[in-house]
């Protein structure tokens, strides 16, 4: 890969493996998530979100459907009131029908899941971006631990994908697994993209009620295969099957302005996502573009 510094048409010399340092951290803002419109059917957390189970915040009413169950009876009353003349009968002060039935809409806190992907090797293009990268995470983490939303981090470096930091609320947790990401080696986008929407299906499957966010930190150039399919083709394959799960994600592009192929942009096209170059990447540019996204997204 090409980074920064390095002239085109020049083979980049590699250095070893190192680890780089977290870098500043600072107060976030409220971390901004949008109001799902689909009913869930069990009980959420932070972000609020339709739900089918009978607690929650009743804020409006709508036809009951099948079996009668969690009925808004004000709103069935002010239905049925109109018609109490024609309806009128010497065993019952109020008669109601079945189809005066409405049933409670109910909104309750969705938790949030927000899973950073990150290159760990080198063609990051400087061992200060990644820094800035865990930066931005870690700020990333405090806002979210305050909401007791999750979080997760899979890297991927040399010739796989890790699983970091399984989702989790601990701050403490994951300052401990960022210290320990190594920097260098091949770049497996493919791998990194695949073990993602692994985590991110398997734990929505456990909870049908969180929302996950994928926000993939990435130049977009992989060189490393899981099959014989080239390594560029193979990664975009991957994201459209990330497409089809349905799943939010932004793309944070590294890659130096200069030597920029495009190759970021080309992924979040793939996942139907958002892709964002920063010319200076700061824990606080990142931060803000990542709210901003999700600020987008509650507007659609």
């Amino acid at each position: 890969m090409q980074g920064q510094g390095h002239e085109p048409g020049k083979p980049s010399a590699r250095p070893a493996d190192h680890i780089t340092q977290i870098g500043k951290t600072f107060r976030p803002q409220k971390l901004q998530t949008p109001l799902d419109k689909l009913p869930r059917k069990v009980a959420g957390k932070r972000s609020r979100t339709r739900t089918e189970r009978k607690r929650g915040r009743y804020i409006s009413s709508r036809p009951m459907k099948g079996k009668a169950s969690d009925v808004a009876f004000d709103a069935t009353i002010r239905q049925a009131a109109p018609f109490q003349l024609r309806r009128a009968r010497k065993d019952v002060a109020f008669a109601i029908e079945s189809h005066d039935l409405r049933q409670k809409v109910r909104v309750r806190r969705a938790a949030n899941l927000i899973l950073f992907v990150v290159d760990a090797s080198w063609s990051m293009a400087a061992a200060e971006r990644m820094i800035a990268t865990k930066g931005a995470i870690m700020s990333l983490l405090v806002d979210a631990y305050q909401k007791r939303d999750r979080v997760g981090l899979v890297v991927f470096q040399k010739e796989d994908a890790r699983v970091i930091l399984p989702p989790t609320s601990s701050v403490d947790l994951a300052e401990k697994a960022l210290k320990d990401i190594p920097v260098g080696g091949k770049t497996p986008l493919s791998a990194g993209l695949l073990l993602a929407h692994q985590v991110l299906v398997r734990e929505r499957v456990r909870d049908r009620e969180v929302m996950p966010l994928m926000i993939i930190v990435t130049d977009g150039a992989g060189n490393v295969s899981m099959t014989d399919i080239p390594p560029q083709e193979e990664a975009i394959r991957v994201a459209g099957l990330i497409k089809k799960s349905d799943l939010r994600t932004v793309v944070i592009n590294t890659e130096h302005e200069a030597f920029d192929r495009g190759l970021a942009q080309e992924l979040a096209d793939n996942l139907g996502g958002t892709c964002y170059t920063l010319k200076q990447l700061r824990a606080e540019e990142l931060y803000a573009r990542v709210r901003e996204e999700m600020r987008g997204i509650g507007k659609a």
